[in-house]
Protein backbone atom coordinates (compact mmCIF):
# COMPACT_ATOMS: atom_id res chain seq x y z
CA UNK A 1 0.00 0.00 0.00
CA UNK A 2 1.44 3.42 -0.92
CA UNK A 3 2.72 5.65 1.87
CA UNK A 4 1.10 8.72 0.36
CA UNK A 5 -2.60 9.38 -0.22
CA UNK A 6 -3.71 12.47 -2.15
CA UNK A 7 -7.27 13.77 -2.08
CA UNK A 8 -7.56 15.27 -5.56
CA UNK A 9 -9.59 15.65 -8.74
CA UNK A 10 -8.62 15.95 -12.39
CA UNK A 11 -9.85 19.48 -13.06
CA UNK A 12 -7.67 20.99 -10.34
CA UNK A 13 -4.28 22.36 -11.29
CA UNK A 14 -3.47 22.77 -7.60
CA UNK A 15 -3.95 19.03 -7.18
CA UNK A 16 -1.87 18.43 -10.31
CA UNK A 17 1.12 20.20 -8.76
CA UNK A 18 1.32 17.45 -6.14
CA UNK A 19 0.40 14.58 -8.46
CA UNK A 20 3.11 15.74 -10.87
CA UNK A 21 5.64 15.70 -8.02
CA UNK A 22 4.88 12.01 -7.45
CA UNK A 23 4.95 11.21 -11.18
CA UNK A 24 8.31 12.87 -11.85
CA UNK A 25 9.86 11.55 -8.62
CA UNK A 26 8.72 8.02 -9.44
CA UNK A 27 6.97 7.70 -6.09
CA UNK A 28 3.98 5.40 -5.65
CA UNK A 29 0.88 7.17 -4.37
CA UNK A 30 -2.83 6.63 -3.93
CA UNK A 31 -5.48 9.02 -5.19
CA UNK A 32 -8.80 9.59 -3.48
CA UNK A 33 -11.33 11.34 -5.70
CA UNK A 34 -12.78 14.57 -4.37
CA UNK A 35 -16.22 15.36 -5.79
CA UNK A 36 -15.56 19.08 -5.82
CA UNK A 37 -18.21 19.82 -8.44
CA UNK A 38 -20.74 17.90 -6.37
CA UNK A 39 -19.99 20.07 -3.36
CA UNK A 40 -18.06 17.53 -1.28
CA UNK A 41 -15.55 20.08 0.04
CA UNK A 42 -18.38 22.29 1.27
CA UNK A 43 -19.90 19.62 3.49
CA UNK A 44 -19.58 19.68 7.27
CA UNK A 45 -18.10 16.17 7.22
CA UNK A 46 -15.32 17.15 4.79
CA UNK A 47 -14.40 20.20 6.81
CA UNK A 48 -14.38 18.30 10.08
CA UNK A 49 -12.51 15.21 8.89
CA UNK A 50 -10.39 16.24 5.87
CA UNK A 51 -9.72 19.99 5.65
CA UNK A 52 -11.40 22.78 7.58
CA UNK A 53 -10.49 25.21 4.78
CA UNK A 54 -12.77 23.32 2.38
CA UNK A 55 -10.15 22.88 -0.34
CA UNK A 56 -8.20 20.22 -2.22
CA UNK A 57 -5.53 18.91 -2.49
CA UNK A 58 -5.02 17.27 0.87
CA UNK A 59 -2.07 14.95 1.48
CA UNK A 60 -2.11 12.12 4.00
CA UNK A 61 1.20 10.55 5.02
CA UNK A 62 0.94 8.32 8.05
CA UNK A 63 -0.56 10.45 10.82
CA UNK A 64 0.30 13.66 8.98
CA UNK A 65 -2.42 15.49 7.05
CA UNK A 66 -1.52 18.62 5.07
CA UNK A 67 -3.46 21.00 2.83
CA UNK A 68 -2.38 23.83 0.50
CA UNK A 69 -0.30 22.74 -2.50
CA UNK A 70 2.73 24.90 -1.70
CA UNK A 71 3.04 23.50 1.81
CA UNK A 72 2.48 19.97 0.52
CA UNK A 73 5.26 20.40 -2.06
CA UNK A 74 7.61 21.76 0.59
CA UNK A 75 6.81 18.82 2.88
CA UNK A 76 7.29 16.25 0.11
CA UNK A 77 10.63 17.74 -0.93
CA UNK A 78 11.78 17.44 2.68
CA UNK A 79 10.64 13.87 3.38
CA UNK A 80 11.53 12.38 -0.02
CA UNK A 81 14.66 14.36 -0.94
CA UNK A 82 13.27 15.26 -4.38
CA UNK A 83 13.11 18.72 -5.99
CA UNK A 84 14.06 20.68 -2.89
CA UNK A 85 16.56 23.42 -2.13
CA UNK A 86 20.26 22.77 -1.72
CA UNK A 87 20.97 25.95 0.25
CA UNK A 88 19.11 28.32 2.52
CA UNK A 89 19.24 30.95 -0.21
CA UNK A 90 17.66 28.53 -2.70
CA UNK A 91 14.93 27.68 -0.21
CA UNK A 92 14.02 31.35 0.16
CA UNK A 93 13.97 31.78 -3.62
CA UNK A 94 11.81 28.69 -4.07
CA UNK A 95 9.32 29.96 -1.50
CA UNK A 96 9.36 33.39 -3.15
CA UNK A 97 8.23 31.87 -6.46
CA UNK A 98 5.67 29.57 -4.82
CA UNK A 99 4.10 32.58 -3.11
CA UNK A 100 4.15 34.53 -6.38
CA UNK A 101 2.52 31.57 -8.11
CA UNK A 102 -0.28 31.29 -5.57
CA UNK A 103 -0.88 35.03 -5.41
CA UNK A 104 -0.65 35.90 -9.11
CA UNK A 105 0.43 33.25 -11.64
CA UNK A 106 -2.00 30.47 -10.73
CA UNK A 107 -4.57 32.69 -9.05
CA UNK A 108 -5.64 34.77 -12.03
CA UNK A 109 -5.07 32.11 -14.69
CA UNK A 110 -7.00 29.40 -12.84
CA UNK A 111 -10.02 31.66 -12.32
CA UNK A 112 -9.91 32.78 -15.95
CA UNK A 113 -9.69 29.18 -17.14
CA UNK A 114 -12.62 28.17 -14.94
CA UNK A 115 -14.90 31.00 -16.09
CA UNK A 116 -13.94 31.21 -19.76
CA UNK A 117 -12.76 27.69 -20.56
CA UNK A 118 -14.99 25.55 -18.36
CA UNK A 119 -18.09 27.60 -17.61
CA UNK A 120 -18.04 29.13 -21.12
CA UNK A 121 -19.14 32.50 -19.77
CA UNK A 122 -17.93 34.40 -22.84
CA UNK A 123 -16.31 37.81 -22.84
CA UNK A 124 -17.17 39.86 -19.77
CA UNK A 125 -15.44 42.70 -17.90
CA UNK A 126 -14.37 40.21 -15.24
CA UNK A 127 -12.85 37.89 -17.85
CA UNK A 128 -11.02 40.81 -19.44
CA UNK A 129 -9.63 41.84 -16.05
CA UNK A 130 -8.50 38.30 -15.20
CA UNK A 131 -6.88 37.85 -18.61
CA UNK A 132 -4.91 41.08 -18.30
CA UNK A 133 -3.68 40.08 -14.85
CA UNK A 134 -2.82 36.55 -15.98
CA UNK A 135 -0.88 37.86 -18.97
CA UNK A 136 1.05 40.24 -16.71
CA UNK A 137 2.05 37.36 -14.43
CA UNK A 138 2.95 35.20 -17.44
CA UNK A 139 5.17 37.98 -18.78
CA UNK A 140 7.12 38.08 -15.52
CA UNK A 141 7.71 34.33 -15.52
CA UNK A 142 8.53 34.29 -19.25
CA UNK A 143 11.19 36.96 -18.81
CA UNK A 144 12.64 35.05 -15.86
CA UNK A 145 12.76 31.76 -17.79
CA UNK A 146 14.31 33.42 -20.84
CA UNK A 147 17.57 33.49 -18.86
CA UNK A 148 17.48 30.00 -17.34
CA UNK A 149 16.15 26.50 -17.88
CA UNK A 150 14.28 26.27 -14.57
CA UNK A 151 12.81 28.71 -12.10
CA UNK A 152 15.43 28.29 -9.36
CA UNK A 153 18.93 26.95 -9.88
CA UNK A 154 19.80 24.65 -12.77
CA UNK A 155 17.34 21.82 -12.10
CA UNK A 156 13.65 21.16 -11.53
CA UNK A 157 12.43 22.21 -8.08
CA UNK A 158 9.09 22.51 -6.36
CA UNK A 159 9.02 26.11 -7.59
CA UNK A 160 8.65 24.74 -11.14
CA UNK A 161 6.03 22.23 -10.02
CA UNK A 162 3.99 24.95 -8.34
CA UNK A 163 4.04 27.18 -11.41
CA UNK A 164 3.29 24.18 -13.67
CA UNK A 165 -0.06 23.45 -12.05
CA UNK A 166 -2.28 24.98 -14.72
CA UNK A 167 -0.01 25.44 -17.72
CA UNK A 168 -0.80 21.97 -19.08
CA UNK A 169 -4.56 22.32 -18.73
CA UNK A 170 -6.12 22.25 -22.22
CA UNK A 171 -9.05 24.66 -21.83
CA UNK A 172 -9.14 27.88 -23.84
CA UNK A 173 -8.46 31.12 -21.99
CA UNK A 174 -8.22 33.62 -24.82
CA UNK A 175 -4.51 34.09 -24.16
CA UNK A 176 -2.07 33.88 -27.08
CA UNK A 177 0.56 31.56 -25.63
CA UNK A 178 2.92 32.16 -28.53
CA UNK A 179 3.68 35.47 -26.82
CA UNK A 180 5.49 33.51 -24.08
CA UNK A 181 8.15 31.40 -25.82
CA UNK A 182 10.30 30.86 -22.74
CA UNK A 183 7.35 29.35 -20.87
CA UNK A 184 6.64 27.13 -23.88
CA UNK A 185 10.25 25.88 -23.88
CA UNK A 186 10.11 25.31 -20.11
CA UNK A 187 6.89 23.31 -20.51
CA UNK A 188 8.59 21.15 -23.13
CA UNK A 189 11.48 20.47 -20.76
CA UNK A 190 9.05 19.29 -18.09
CA UNK A 191 6.88 17.35 -20.55
CA UNK A 192 9.92 15.44 -21.81
CA UNK A 193 10.94 14.28 -18.33
CA UNK A 194 10.52 10.62 -17.45
CA UNK A 195 7.23 10.05 -15.70
CA UNK A 196 5.41 13.14 -16.96
CA UNK A 197 1.70 12.65 -17.55
CA UNK A 198 -1.10 14.98 -18.55
CA UNK A 199 -3.26 16.07 -15.59
CA UNK A 200 -6.32 14.32 -16.99
CA UNK A 201 -4.35 11.07 -17.25
CA UNK A 202 -2.86 11.40 -13.78
CA UNK A 203 -5.82 12.21 -11.54
CA UNK A 204 -9.34 10.83 -11.13
CA UNK A 205 -12.68 12.36 -11.95
CA UNK A 206 -14.47 14.19 -14.79
CA UNK A 207 -12.56 16.51 -17.10
CA UNK A 208 -15.44 18.87 -17.86
CA UNK A 209 -18.26 20.58 -15.97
Amino acid sequence: MPDFKLHCFALSGNCYKVALFFALAGIEWESTFVDYLGGETRTEEWRKTINEQGEAPVLEHGQTKISQSGIILDYLSEVTGHFGAQTAEERRDIMRWILFDNHKFTSYYATLRFMYGLQKCGETPVVEFLRLRAKAAYAIVDEHLARRAFVVGDRLTIADLSLAGYVFMPEETGIDHSAFPAIAAWKDRIRNMAGWRHPYDLMPGPTSL
